[in-house]
């Protein structure tokens, strides 16, 4: 392995970023406001008749 392919294979080592979502989960405010939609769409639905 020469010395410019060396750098590029350590170049490549990291993963290119995309834009996309990160490799963690969500945390935990996400998690809250996730759930206080459900229950906020069980209220309307409740309410509205539809159940």
């Amino acid at each position: 392995m020469t010395a410019t392919t060396a750098a590029q294979n350590a170049h490549h080592a990291h993963r290119a970023r995309t834009g996309g979502p990160d490799d963690d989960g969500p945390g935990l405010l996400e998690h809250l406001a996730g759930w206080a939609l459900v229950v906020v769409l069980a209220m309307f639905v409740t309410q509205a008749g539809l159940m």
